[in-house]
């Protein structure tokens, strides 16, 4: 009898056996049968996401491959192809993007491990049909509108209005596509696979490029039309660097004048040379660290404003000295070199003489039409063996100046290749702008137009080699350099690179006897005739250190300086005809770990010739 309740059970010992082998053979049964049924929907889904894939692979393609033809659609103008490849275009980043959509692929994105490939994909797949939406199609809609030949200067006036009414279209298509970048650049390629890291990284460094030059239409579309005269007419200095004479942004301010533009309308008014602005008294006041480095030369002669690389210094002293000088004021300064005014003769075809003085003064052997393969060695070398009266050379130079500029200003050439002309100039710093208003030059001082060794133009691991003249002559015409970065091994966690610069003087033996001593200085400023002495100047990145300096493998003494937080190191090196020096400058203490950039003084030579590949040492 139970008690308390209890139930008790009487149990076989062989029924529980059979029992339990039952019970194991049913959980192994459904075991297998869910799993089973597991493989068998997840063979579906897969197969379903791997059709998916391949959508999206294959639509993603199709939308990259007709990006170049847009591109050239929207440069040349041609708006009903652009309107037709971008419709095509859209089609194929809608496809991707509804495919990446799909309801299997967002859940594939909540796996442990592999979902972050599938939602990295989807990413992609969303930032390609918002820039091809949000990005593309704006500029489309305006790039019909915008013909070049138009809106470049000439003596007619520009038809500012279309580039006045584009720019809220071009800054909405740059503000999409900088998001977009952004989005792609907060994923981390570092944990994907790479069939999906591998095409993400290459999207994201063009997404980055494109932004890049988005941001840049995008200012320039709203800053060309004021600084070309749209709401009031602008007067600046035009100053062209002589590069047969050093100095760090090119070469000694030779020809001056004053660049009048009124609504698109170009002319050239009043010009001067830098010897009838003469001798600043008291000087121009120069901030304490360049005029350490620099002397108050700089700040004294217009001839020396740009013994410093820093174009708005420079730019800003020549501005105060001219209005000192004349009593005009100017909004701000253009600088452009012989190099520069090849690539401008190069689209607006030969340029012949026609003043009578400047006719006059090319009967001596100088040629009475120029063109992009003449106009250099004419106005570097020729007009100084020519012409033996410094003023005259001068007034040559200038009537040089004032005939490219009547030929731009009467919209003579091909404006592509003049824009394309300029934009070389620009990119190998032939060409700097510098603006007196500070809300036009903050602007400026984004881009490499502004000539600024520092700011947000500049790469966070920058250096820079600027060679200024110690010669007091004509002689760097004749020398030919080469600049190169050596990246060495770390040293406790600081990156460590020598700029190594080689110098050698091509004049002819002779040069002392055969070449004119306005040329070669005659030995007025103690260096011997046909001899070359450049004081050279490297730049590190910020908070970096100079460490040494050598010349030709042994060590030398040097000036360090700091600039803007940059270490500043200068050595003068002379050259004697045929002879050939090398200085290599050490910088140490460098925090940044990227891949350095190097930017070098505009010379004759041209800058892929002097500035040669990075050289990386083995570390052992």
């Amino acid at each position: 009898m139970a008690r308390n309740n209890e139930v008790r059970f009487h149990v076989d010992p062989k029924s529980t056996s059979s029992q339990r082998k039952w019970s194991v053979r049913r959980r192994i049964l459904v075991s297998t049968l869910s799993l089973a049924g597991i493989l068998i929907a997840g063979g579906g889904c897969a197969a379903w996401l791997g059709q998916k894939a391949n959508t999206l692979n294959t639509e993603l393609t199709s939308a990259s491959q007709l990006l170049p033809m847009l591109k050239d659609q929207i440069i040349r103008s041609d708006a009903a192809p652009a309107a037709d490849t971008l419709e095509s275009l859209i089609a194929h980043t809608s496809k991707a993007r509804e495919a990446s959509n799909d309801p299997l692929w967002i859940a594939a994105g909540e796996l442990p491990w592999l979902g972050e490939n599938f939602s990295a994909t989807r990413t992609v797949a969303t930032t390609a049909d918002d820039v091809a939406n949000l990005g593309l199609k704006p500029l489309v809609n305006v790039s019909g509108s915008l013909h070049w030949e138009t809106l470049l200067p000439n003596s007619a006036g520009s038809n500012l209005d279309s580039l006045v009414a584009a720019s809220p279209s071009i800054s909405t298509a740059a503000q999409a596509v900088r998001l977009s970048a952004d989005r792609l650049n907060q994923l981390d390629a570092s944990s994907l696979l790479p069939q999906v890291a591998d095409p993400l990284t290459r999207a994201r460094t063009q997404l980055n490029e494109m932004s890049g030059a988005l941001d840049a239409a995008a200012n320039a579309s709203n800053l060309a039309p004021r600084m070309l005269g749209s709401q009031t007419p602008r007067n600046y200095l035009l100053i062209i660097q002589n590069n047969a004479e050093s100095r760090a942004s090119g070469g000694i301010p030779g020809a001056l004048a004053i660049l009048n533009l009124d609504n698109g309308s170009l002319t050239l008014g009043s010009q001067s040379s830098a010897s009838d602005i003469g001798v600043m008294t008291p000087i121009v006041p120069l901030d304490p660290e360049q005029q350490q480095i620099y002397s108050g030369r700089a700040g004294k002669f217009i001839q020396d404003v740009n013994l410093t690389p820093d174009f708005p210094t420079a730019a800003n002293t020549a501005q105060a000295m001219w209005e000192r000088k004349s009593g005009q004021r100017v909004d701000g300064v253009i600088s452009i070199d012989p190099v520069a005014l090849s690539y401008v003769l190069d689209a607006t075809g030969p340029v012949k003489l026609t003043h009578p003085e400047l006719l006059a003064l090319a009967s001596v052997g100088l040629p009475t039409e120029l063109t992009g393969k003449n106009v250099v060695q004419t106005l570097l070398s020729d007009v100084y063996a020519k012409i033996e009266q410094p003023a005259l050379q001068d007034a040559y130079f200038a009537g040089v100046a004032q005939e490219i500029f009547a030929a731009l200003s009467d919209g003579k050439g091909d404006a592509k290749r003049l824009i394309e002309g300029l934009t070389r100039g620009t990119e190998e710093s032939r060409v700097l702008v510098w603006s007196g208003l500070p809300t036009e030059q903050s602007v400026i001082a984004k881009y490499a137009l502004s000539g600024s060794i520092t700011g947000p133009s500049i790469a966070p691991a920058q250096f820079g080699v600027y060679f200024n003249d110690g010669t007091g002559a004509k002689m760097d015409y004749y020398v030919k350099r080469t600049v190169q970065l050596v990246k060495e091994c770390s040293q406790n966690g600081y990156e460590q690179t020598t700029v190594r610069v080689t110098s050698i003087n091509t004049a002819p033996a002779d040069a002392a006897t055969s070449l004119p001593a306005y040329v070669t200085g005659g030995g007025a400023f103690g260096v011997p005739a046909g001899s070359v002495q450049t004081n050279i100047v490297a730049y590190g990145p910020v908070q970096a250190n100079m460490e040494t300096a050598k010349l030709d493998g042994q060590r030398t003494d040097f000036a360090a300086h700091r600039h803007a937080n940059r270490p500043v190191g200068v050595l003068a090196v002379k050259l004697a005809p045929g002879e050939s020096k090398t200085v290599e400058f050490t910088f140490g203490k460098i925090v940044q770990h990227t891949e350095p950039n190097l930017v070098v003084t505009p010379t004759v030579q041209a800058v892929k010739d002097v500035i040669l590949p990075t050289q990386t040492l083995p570390c052992g």
